[in-house]
């Protein structure tokens, strides 16, 4: 028998056995420091990496052959290397980031090659790991290492040239899920007060507690009791939050809303609060949205983080409930507004998916859930301002005053500055001037009015809503509300036995609505009679026809937006049109015109990275006095692409769908496996570039060496996309074949054409045009 070897205890041997290789970071580098058990392990290596053979990154390195003989050669098991995690990151920085962002991509300048030592050499032979991704791939991997606290590490190269859609849908699931991931308490309240889109100065962080809640405003006061290092000021809310000239009051002190909490054990024979975690958008967006959570749950469904999705619905009821509609977001100063409306589609899809075990009490929940809906319905949707009576039409119309207070410094600048003028002062003397009343503008006031309802239509900014959102019953409202209409009436009829009783009291709307009944003062009482299944279903028919009546152009066989001042077609074609389909309002009919390719009404926003917002025709003209928005052409948004997959798939043209969600997945492979795993919030989707320029640029670009969230509703889009593709359209996605290669030039011939006269789609090309136009002298 062989004598047993004596080691340093923690120390793993490579042959000891690795463990699974494509598991989460915490899982692959949470065991302790690796050694090797080869011939020439000797007494120096005990207590530490020493090779004699450091990473080479010469002048001359790439001129080496492609193996040499310091190579390994015989290798009968999976290749694995032995690193000193700081010493690596030091080299391949230095070797590789030539731009010094902190990321190697495909602009970065480098070799693309470097030789590590291999464990089973104890680090003595070399092998050469190419190419922008393995080498991104090992500087995040080299990151995530240091996070762990290891100093060497003995790494699989199987986890650098993993399948990037298993690694992306991986690092989604197991990371960054986990990264976006915020709570409303003691222990998360120092990162969600922190807020990237203050710009009044003051810092201090904030919260505002509902009336009715005085238990949860003692608890926060006791928080601040308890951390007076944060110095924390907690607010309570007047009792109507949401009036227009309280809410401008809280501009030069904005602060996070307090959201829903649950009671639980304080582990001391007590009870005290905890929050309900919640995912956030990323980037500079830290707080609880509307439609991003609806897109995120459904991501979150796909990986089964059911709870996760369902914290998020109780928070919409809590919004409901004291702050009277699901806000924009979840700061003050989006008090006034809210956005898309999602909630019972949400709702009942978690329904489907909760456990079995409880039917009682997941029925309760739903009734919860279902129970806010109708609130919100009666007294946001289909209450003045928003609804048109004359045509029955909902529209983004929220009320608030001034200058919203979450932009840019300078986003208004353009507009601001003729006024100034005309009082012969500066522009932030005016600003402020105007935003407290002493500066009367009628015409701004009107401007917005508009730039109100855009920011609450989520699509902000577009050419599409300009100086015009208050007064559009678009198609995209009207498609949600509709499956509001039909999905509370199922609930009802399905779950609830065709009768459930509502137990807040608030005014119910007139039905069918019309100039007079909305004149006339009485309003019936929510908790008057119960609700059935059949009103729902008469709403959803009457506002099926008020779509077709205002909305559907039979002759360009395409949904359009309705102003209801002008009494007339806004004819910008958005491909919101498709999100008829979704809801399921369109008839068999509309949607084979739709889709058909002799209408050209798909194809229209088809392009090589999936569909974009709007036509180029229709958002006009770009120029330095007219700039690009981000949500018209040549962008795409994870929303318009799930929305349209969803709502094909529902008529049954699911290769239409598999054959977007195609697109879309291989642009955002492409930029992930090009660029360092980039997950970013839109994409130039002719282009096939994250590096966008309109307005206030992309998000989710600014990481150092490894992402860590991504995007909210693009992780989702991935998961959800995935679940399209068929198993060799994944394979095919995973060795970034163009869509163009895998379904034929001729499935796109005429978009295909006018993209090459666009631009070119090799993505180094673009990003070192963009590159240089960035570093062109002003």
């Amino acid at each position: 028998m062989a004598p047993t070897l004596n080691h340093p205890s923690g120390v793993t041997f490579v042959d000891d056995g690795h463990g699974p290789v494509h598991v989460d970071a915490a899982t692959y580098y949470g065991g302790g420091e690796a050694f090797t058990r080869s011939r020439t392990y000797s007494h120096s290596h005990i207590h530490g990496y020493n090779p004699k053979r450091t990473p080479l990154f010469e002048e001359d390195a790439h001129m080496r052959a492609r193996r040499m003989s310091h190579d390994e050669k015989s290798v009968t098991g999976p290749r694995r290397f032995l690193i000193d995690v700081e010493e690596t990151i030091r080299v391949v920085l230095e070797q590789e980031d030539t731009d010094g962002d902190f990321q190697i991509s495909i602009t970065d300048a480098g070799p693309k090659m470097m030789a590590l030592g291999t464990a089973t050499s104890n680090g003595f032979k070399t092998f050469d790991v190419r190419g922008t991704y393995m080498l991104s791939n090992l500087l995040q991997e080299l990151a995530l290492a240091r996070d762990h606290g290891r100093k060497r590490i003995v790494l699989d190269e199987a986890r650098l040239s993993e399948n990037p859609v298993d690694r992306l849908s991986r690092m989604i699931k197991n990371s960054f899920w986990h990264s976006l991931t915020r709570r409303i308490d003691g222990d998360g309240l120092e990162i969600i007060t922190a807020d990237p889109k203050n710009r009044t100065g003051r810092v201090q962080p904030r919260i505002y507690v509902p009336h009715g809640e005085p238990a949860m405003a003692e608890y926060y006061r006791k928080v601040a009791r308890e951390k007076p290092h944060m110095n924390l000021d907690v607010q309570v809310l007047p009792p109507k939050p949401d009036d227009a000239i309280f809410v401008k009051s809280l501009n030069s002190k904005p602060g996070i809303l307090a959201l829903a909490m649950n009671e639980v054990d304080d582990g001391k024979g007590g009870r005290t609060l905890k929050g309900i975690p919640f995912i956030v958008p990323g980037a500079r967006f830290n707080e609880l949205y509307n439609w991003d959570s609806y897109f995120i749950s459904l991501g979150l469904l796909v990986d089964g983080q059911v709870t996760m999705a369902k914290g998020m619905v109780d928070h919409f009821i809590f919004e409901i409930k004291h702050y009277g509609k699901i806000l924009n977001g979840s700061r003050s100063y989006y008090l006034c507004r809210t956005q898309p409306p999602f909630l019972t589609d949400m709702a009942l899809q978690i329904y489907n998916q909760l456990d079995r075990s409880d039917v009682e009490s997941n029925r309760q929940w739903l009734k919860r859930a279902i129970q806010a809906a109708i609130k919100e319905y009666h007294t946001i949707w289909v209450a003045e301002p928003r609804i048109d009576p004359k045509t029955g039409l909902s529209r983004y119309r929220p009320d608030g005053l001034g200058i919203p207070p979450e932009t840019e410094a300078t986003h208004f600048t353009h507009i601001l500055e003729p006024y100034a003028e005309k009082h012969g002062i500066s522009v932030l003397e005016f600003s402020e001037k105007y935003n407290n009343g002493v500066l009367k503008e009628p015409e701004l006031d009107e401007y917005f009015l508009h730039d109100r309802a855009v920011r609450e239509s989520g699509h902000d900014t577009t050419y599409r809503f300009e100086k015009r959102c208050a007064n559009l019953g678009t198609i995209d409202l009207q498609a949600l509300l509709y499956k509001y209409e039909v999905d509370i009436g199922t609930a009802i009829r399905e779950v609830f036995d065709d009768e459930l009783e509502l137990e807040e009291e608030f005014d119910l709307a007139p039905f069918p609505p019309s100039v007079e009944a909305y004149r006339n003062p009485y309003r019936e009482c929510s908790t008057s009679r119960s609700q059935n299944s059949d009103e729902w279903f008469e709403r959803a028919d009457h506002r099926r026809e008020m779509i077709d009546k205002y909305l559907w152009n039979e002759n360009k066989k395409l949904y359009f937006d309705y102003d209801t001042v002008l009494e007339k077609q806004s004819l910008y074609e958005s491909v919101t049109a498709f999100w008829a389909l979704w809801a399921g309002c369109a008839s068999e009919e509309q949607c084979w015109k739709l889709v058909q390719v002799h209408s050209q009404s798909l194809k229209k926003f088809e392009v090589l990275g999936g569909l974009v917002s709007g036509t180029d025709e229709s958002r006009g003209k770009i120029s330095l006095d007219r700039p690009n928005r981000q949500w018209d052409y040549p962008y795409a948004w994870p929303p318009h692409q799930i929305m349209t997959w969803v709502g094909l798939e529902r008529y049954g043209y699911l290769e239409d769908a598999q054959r977007l969600s195609y697109r879309f997945l291989y642009m955002m492979t492409t930029a992930f496996v090009d660029f360092n795993g980039v997950v970013p919030e839109k994409f130039d989707a002719v282009k096939l570039s994250h590096l966008v320029d309109a307005e206030y640029g992309n998000q989710g670009l600014d990481f150092k060496m490894v992402p860590r969230e991504g995007f909210g509703w693009m992780n989702s889009a991935y998961q959800v996309g995935l679940s399209f593709l068929t198993t060799h359209m994944r394979r095919a996605v995973a060795t970034c074949t163009s869509p163009e290669v895998l379904f034929g030039s001729s499935a796109n011939l005429e978009n295909a054409v006018a993209q090459a006269a666009h631009a070119a789609t090799d993505p180094l090309g673009l990003a070192m045009e963009s590159l240089n136009i960035a570093s062109v002298p002003a």
